[in-house]
């Protein structure tokens, strides 16, 4: 599943990060890294961005990202 179809109130964590290695690195400059856990807080009403806590701080990401993250 990806982050980006994961459920309100769920906490998922994070197993790998799809794309190229620039892409990658912007994902993992904003706390988002293997095995990081993470806290999906509300999703906007037309679905994008998403809401999310990551390493204690609030974190809004593109529907377009969340959907290259995998997570369980």
């Amino acid at each position: 599943m990806t982050l980006g179809e994961a459920k309100v109130g769920s906490t998922v964590t994070v197993l790998k990060i799809d794309g190229d290695s620039a892409y990658k690195r912007r994902i993992m400059d904003m706390g988002i890294t293997k095995g990081t856990e993470l806290f999906i807080r509300k999703v906007a009403p037309l679905g994008d961005p998403v809401e999310i806590t990551v390493r204690g701080y609030e974190l809004s990401v593109r529907k377009n990202d969340a959907t290259c993250v995998v997570v369980r």
